[in-house]
């Protein structure tokens, strides 16, 4: 189905995209002719890859948060101290951030499928091998190998949306996939909770095992490749270093990048924080902390799906994004002003509001802002994917342990963190993102739609 909805003025398309190549970044490499994007087996298995892609942008979710409820019971099977066994989650955290590094430009170069099959085969193997771990030091281990297999799934769906789709198809896809990776983290808790009632934390991976083993099946049966061999480059380190340099010599990508990575920061910050917040210093129980996160997250989630089903293709994505990072400072300077008193004491309600805008933002910022960064290119999305994911992933996490610089009776460093990175998202959206802008009515080229 072509892109369709009607066009506002000043609405934002995508330049036909083989005349576009970011700059600095190496051209493709000729080969055999292939198919082109838009094949009517693509159109045909639409619903099916968009499951796919939705369960690989899941796992990293998954893997982190299904293993939540099991860490005091690790702890007391190895009898290792608590901050040992968190090394287990720093590490997942950290092999998905550095693995997309690694796999985006080995998928530009070989293709998507066979790096994806590579790494969920890796990630099964890794996974399984976390059951039988017989020390904390092993277990680190593997839940880093965990995660390095794991960015496959992450920085491969969003190099293949890319490939399938362009402009304003792509904004849609992606509004989708957050219905779905977005719903992980509401239930992966829930999940593990419920498993360590019949099994216990080694159970958990072995669950894992299983959703991987699935994901990976699939992914060869229903997912074709989408990078054609004309479109594929050539060349090892030196070529992947020329062409991150050329796309982040590129300031709109480069802003793009930035303004994503500080709002994921502001997320970041919310999730680090918000248990300690709600209660330790709102004395709310486990089980209302719960209820709450499980509704910012389906605010997040009905965000994305408004950007999608009605603001793509009636409201330009610039105007989206600048109204997502409005919401955000606004009630990150609403938070911050709470915490500080200046409305004298508040209850858990008004906080708990505030969280759930400043969360529920990000579903009109995190998709318009992949979008518009991966329009920049074509023959390199599986590199600038890896720079998306890896920013964010390493801003966030440097920004979560300042959330409790100043102890743990004030929310004010959690406020002050999210409204800087909120400034600084639309800092470096305005000054930079916005540096080229593609005027009106400028040709559009959709891709598949599924």
């Amino acid at each position: 189905m072509p892109d369709g909805g009607p066009t506002t003025q000043g609405e934002q398309h995508a330049p036909t995209a083989p005349a576009r190549t970011t700059p600095g970044a190496v051209p493709p490499q000729r080969g055999p002719a292939a198919p082109a994007r838009s094949t009517p087996a693509l159109r045909r298995t639409g619903f099916l890859v968009t499951l796919v892609l939705g369960g690989l942008t899941a796992t990293p979710p998954l893997s982190m948060d299904m293993y939540l409820p099991a860490l005091p019971a690790v702890t007391a099977d190895y009898g290792a101290s608590a901050a040992t066994v968190q090394l287990t989650l720093t590490a997942c955290l950290a092999g998905m951030a550095l693995g997309q590094l690694v796999v985006g430009p080995m998928s530009d170069k070989w293709g998507r499928r066979r790096p994806l099959l590579a790494g969920l085969a890796l990630y099964v193997l890794a996974t399984a091998l976390c059951v039988f771990a017989p020390n904390a030091a092993l277990l680190v281990t593997f839940r880093l190998v965990q995660g390095l297999a794991g960015a496959a799934g992450i920085v491969i769906a969003r190099a293949v949306v890319r490939d399938l789709h362009d402009g304003l198809a792509m904004a849609r896809f992606f509004s989708t996939l957050m219905l779905i990776s977005g719903a992980a983290p509401i239930v992966a808790p829930l999940i593990g909770g419920q498993l360590l009632r019949f099994t216990d934390w080694r159970g958990v991976f072995g669950v894992l095992t299983v959703i991987g083993l699935g994901l990976l099946l699939l992914v060869h049966r229903v997912l074709p490749e989408t990078l054609a061999p004309e479109d594929r480059h050539s060349g090892g380190f030196r070529t992947t270093l020329t062409t991150m340099r050329g796309l982040l010599a590129d300031r709109p990508f480069t802003g793009h990048l930035l303004t994503a990575g500080f709002a994921s920061a502001a997320l970041f910050a919310y999730i680090s924080a918000s248990p300690f917040v709600v209660q330790e210093i709102y004395g709310a129980s486990p089980q209302t902390f719960s209820l709450l996160f499980g509704l910012n997250s389906v605010g997040l989630v009905g965000a994305g799906q408004l950007n999608g089903k009605v603001l793509v293709g009636r409201v330009s994505l610039d105007k989206v994004l600048a109204t997502g990072l409005a919401l955000m400072a606004t009630a990150a300077l609403a938070l911050l002003l709470m915490t500080l008193g200046v409305f004298g004491e508040v209850g858990l309600v008004p906080v708990a509001a505030g969280l759930f805008v400043l969360v529920s933002a990000l579903g009109l910022v995190t998709p318009n802002t992949t979008t518009l960064a991966l329009t920049r290119t074509r023959n390199a999305a599986g590199s600038a994917s890896a720079l998306l994911g890896t920013s964010s992933f390493l801003v966030g996490a440097a920004a979560s342990p300042l959330v409790g610089v100043a102890g743990e009776h004030t929310a004010v460093p959690m406020a002050v963190l999210q409204l800087s990175c909120a400034l600084l998202a639309a800092a470096c959206w305005a000054l930079l993102a916005r540096a080229r802008r593609i005027p009106a009515g400028a040709p559009h080229t959709g891709g598949a739609d599924s």
